[in-house]
This record gives C-alpha cells, structure tokens and sequence, in this order.
C-alpha cells in the first residue's frame, strides 16, 4: 500500500502557493516614480528628503533612538563598532547561532567575534555563557533576536552595565518587535535592522542602525557618508564642517542608501503595523496546533517578550522521539507544500563564514583566535544539526488554512515517521 506522504509518493497537504513577497501595490510604484522625477536618485547629499522620513518614521515606529540609513544591515553592525571606537584586536561575544553577517561585521571594523552557545529555550544567545566569555579586550555584545524570539535583554543590559561593554542589538529578524514594552534597537546602544528583500519591512536591500545618542548617530552618519562630519541635530545630521556643530572628520565610505530605496521604505511601513497584527494573530492559532503533536517542542514565550516579530518562525523536533532528525522532517514538509528550512549552520562550522579566505587583517594577525574548529557548542550543534524547524512568513499571511495545512502536514509526518526513517539520502537530496 502507497504511503500517504508526499515525498513517497502520495497526495501533498497542500498545493496552492503560500503569498509571495514582496508584496507591492501602485503606492510603490507612484512614490520610485516620484523620486525618479524629481533627479534626486542617490544618497548624496546625505540625508534627502525620503532619507530624513524614512528614518524619522522608522524610529518613530520602534519607539526611540536615532536613526540613521545605510546599504545593507551587515554594514550597520560594521558601522556601529566603529563608531563606538571598538577596533583592532577589541573583542565581539556573539552568538554561535546566527547569520555569517553577525561574524564579519566585526572584524570588519578590526575586531575579533568571540563565539559563545545558545540557550536551548530560546535560540538566543546564552547570557551565563556571554559573562563566561568576557576578558579584559571584550568591548561588546552582539545579542541575536532570531525567529520570534528576543534575546534576555533583562541579563544581557545587566552583564554590559557591569562590564562597561557596548550592546549592539541584531535586529535583523525583529521589526516591530518589543521587549516589556521597548522596541528592539533601542535597549542597547545600538540596534541594527536588515531591509534586505526578505525582511518583513524590506527597500530591496538596505539597513537601519538605530543609535541611543544624537552624538553616536551623529559619528554614524559620518562614517557611512564618505568621512564628512555631520551635525548632532536628529533626524537630519546634515553636513556642517564647523568644529562647534559637528562631530568631527573621521575616515568613513559611501554606505548611504539611495533615495529610491527610501522612498519605497516610506510606503512599506504604512503596511507594516497591519501585516504585524496578522502575524501575531495567527502564529497563537499555529502554536495550538503543534504543541499538540508528539515529537514537536515549542520554544519558550518569554513574557517580557511583549510583542512578537515574524520574519522566520522557530520550531524544534524531538529526535528522541518522532526517530528522525530535522532535515528528514523539513524535506517532507516541502514535499506536502510546506515552505521551510533547516536555517543556519552553527558558526564554527558555517560554510558562508571562512574567515581565513577573507584576507582581512584580522585573522590573519591572531590566526590562534579563528581555529573555530576546535570549539564546541553543544545547544547551537543540536539546534543546527538536529531540531530546527523555520518556517517562512508567508504562512502568516494564508489565513487559518494556510495554519491548518502546518499543523496537518507535521501531523501526518508524526504519524509516518517510522517511514521517513528508512528513507534513503535521495529522497531528502
């Protein structure tokens, strides 16, 4: 008798697509349309006038700090090290779950990530093994908000203040997102927001760097338009060369982002707090439904975690019990018409993080410092290796069905998953 799976075979749960994204409207069109008219594409003379909206209104939006705009949010990381004068051989505790972008901002700026473990409720980076991880070079902590979840900022803030170390939040995942109220960006002294075309709030590519003080957003803006020195007046830091009003000439590069990026950013978060109630409204209805089903852990809701952000949605399995790990689980839930990954590599092992091929000074000067390989990370080896389960925005936006269809397939692959275990590796290619 034919299995009723997909991948061997039979009928999918699902064959309609989930939404695409992005997703746009004639607003976009008339507002590119707009700045093409007007002759004022780039970045120069920094900020233009979609630029200043775009940042006044992105700040507005998670309720505090200074915002400046750049090209990507890889550069944002970079940018806010540099501007809080953290450099050669000054050391970066991050995560050892996160994207490659997290690692090589820093030693971007000079500096040396310092890798530390997850912790295994969360996915977010363990405060007990940051505090274990500080030595007299440590200058700053990158904490990772990752899926929907938020890293314990309660600790984190508390280790930094003790430490006298900056915090620069990565926010690449947590648009809209609020801790106890506050928005990610802006319990750090920075927070760094990716706007690149699969973010939930997205310009096609672009960042935001969200600083605690005019005087930082003001070292910020310089470094990310050429070195010119910028005015401490927010939203705007316009360039002003005098010595009395400026922060100074420094060695910076063009990172500016274009107007007509901004301008799209301008009618995205117009969208936004709409596309954000329906995330959150349906993530509440997907999580009745899987933890219900044997095999399937839940990560932990943090109370204080008083609003919820959906780029990616983390589930873990349970090995030990469905018998399969999560790459097996995930080519079955493609295979039934479920979009999602296993996500990232576990740093030390990372194929996109290779820092030995980058020829930066960095690893080259401390080479004993970059012999990752040695290292072990327990949590974020199971998290990458064996349990995670993303889940791709879009099934926020199907409505209940596109909830009910999850929850269906991962039921049919608990029940069917002594099938998946004999499965060859060509079926899960």
């Amino acid at each position: 008798m034919a299995s009723p799976l997909a991948i061997l075979g039979g009928t999918p749960t699902r064959t309609e697509p989930y939404p695409s994204w992005p997703v746009y409207d004639e607003r976009d069109i008339a507002a590119v349309t707009a700045v093409i008219r007007s002759g004022r594409w780039g970045g120069h003379p920094y900020p233009g006038p979609q630029s200043a909206e775009f940042a006044r209104r992105f700040a507005e939006m998670q309720g505090g700090g200074y915002a400046v705009l750049m090209a990507n949010g890889t550069v944002t990381m970079e940018v806010a090290c540099r501007a809080a004068g953290i450099g050669w051989g000054d050391e970066v505790i991050i995560p050892a779950y996160t994207f490659q972008a997290t690692a090589a901002a820093p030693m971007a700026a000079g500096a040396i990530p310092v890798l530390v473990d997850i912790d295994p409720e969360t996915y977010c980076l363990s405060p007990s093994a940051v505090e274990a991880a500080i030595t007299p070079r440590t200058r700053a902590i990158i904490p990772v908000h990752l899926g929907a979840q938020m890293a314990d900022m309660d600790a984190i803030m508390e280790i930094a203040e003790r430490h006298n170390l900056y915090v620069i939040e990565d926010c690449a995942h947590a648009h809209g997102a609020r801790w106890r109220g506050q928005g990610a960006g802006t319990i750090g002294h920075f927070g760094s927001f990716s706007l690149q075309s699969s973010k939930i709030l997205t310009t096609g590519e672009g960042g935001v760097l969200l600083c605690r003080t005019p005087e930082l957003a003001a070292r910020a803006a310089s470094i990310i338009d050429c070195g010119r020195p910028h005015s401490l007046t927010p939203p705007h830091y316009e360039t002003d060369v005098s010595d009395e009003h400026s922060s100074g000439l420094t060695m910076g590069a063009n990172y500016r982002l274009s107007e007509l990026h901004a301008a799209l950013g301008n009618v995205a978060l117009e969208r936004f707090p709409e596309q954000v109630r329906q995330r959150e409204e349906l993530v509440d209805y997907l999580e009745e439904g899987l933890r219900e089903i044997p095999g399937v852990r839940l990560l932990k809701r943090d109370p204080r975690h008083t609003t919820r952000s959906f780029y990616r949605y983390i589930f873990a399995i349970r090995p030990e019990v469905l018998g399969i790990e999560h790459e097996v689980v995930c080519a079955a839930l493609e295979a039934e018409g479920i979009p999602c990954g296993v996500g990232y590599e576990a740093m030390h092992r990372y194929t996109l993080f290779r820092p030995h091929l980058s020829r930066l000074p960095v690893p080259a000067a401390f080479p004993e410092r970059f012999r990752f390989e040695a290292l072990s990370f327990p949590e974020a080896e199971r998290a990458c290796e064996r349990e995670a389960v993303w889940l791709g925005e879009s099934i926020f936006r199907a409505g209940r069905q596109g909830v009910d269809d999850v929850v269906s397939a991962m039921r049919k692959i608990q029940a069917h998953a002594e099938e998946l275990a004999a499965l060859r590796p060509a079926h899960i290619g």
